[in-house]
């Protein structure tokens, strides 16, 4: 499912994005440089608005930083190829990225009382984290691990939505689209063990 966000929004953008990548790059601006830009602007924007309650915005800003994911990666194929570095920085940025939204979120909602609401965004972040982590730790023993319905495109989806519809008065909208997504990111979670697990017997049998 994160596939088909991914190739819609790089085939919807393909023509905006890489005039940017190109100036960019004759600028002598990296990849590296893109992805960290990226990262600071959305800590921005959900640390400096969405932790105090401004949903709307937080929401935007965190959005457009987040289509940086399309910029460097578009970058780095231009320049011949993402870098094990790169490709190192850019997984770990995002983990800073998720954190500080999911952790902004979450402390809103403390500060507003709703300590249903604030579960569900530590269960986001806790389970998120999981997502990424089953998936690496899966390729570092060689195995594949692309799979599942909840993947960081979906999971940022699903908390912007829910935070824009409670920005323009909608009521529990974001706490309802948290708690699906809590359910949806631990169920992502078994999916990847139980296809890791079936490799693993594969393996065995060979």
């Amino acid at each position: 499912m994160a596939k088909i966000f991914q190739v819609t929004a790089r085939a919807g953008m393909t023509r905006v994005v890489e005039p940017v990548a190109r100036g960019l790059l004759r600028a002598g601006v990296s990849p590296n440089a893109v992805t960290v830009t990226g990262t600071v602007g959305v800590l921005v924007g959900a640390l400096g608005f969405g932790a105090r309650g401004h949903l709307v915005a937080g929401a935007l800003i965190v959005t457009f930083f987040a289509l940086t994911d399309l910029l460097d990666g578009t970058m780095a194929r231009m320049s011949g190829g993402s870098t094990r570095f790169g490709a190192f920085l850019d997984s770990s940025m995002d983990r800073i990225a998720d954190s500080a939204v999911f952790g902004a979120v979450a402390y809103w909602l403390a500060t507003q009382g709703d300590h249903a609401g604030t579960a569900a965004a530590l269960i986001c972040l806790a389970a998120g984290g999981l997502v990424s982590y089953v998936k690496a730790r899966a390729e570092g023993l060689g195995m594949t691990c692309n799979v599942g319905i909840a993947e960081r495109t979906e999971r940022l989806l699903i908390v912007g939505v829910g935070g824009l519809l409670t920005g323009f008065g909608v009521p529990l909208a974001l706490e309802i689209a948290l708690w699906l997504l809590a359910a949806v990111s631990i169920f992502t979670v078994g999916q990847r063990m139980a296809h890791v697990y079936r490799q693993a017997q594969l393996v065995g049998r060979e």
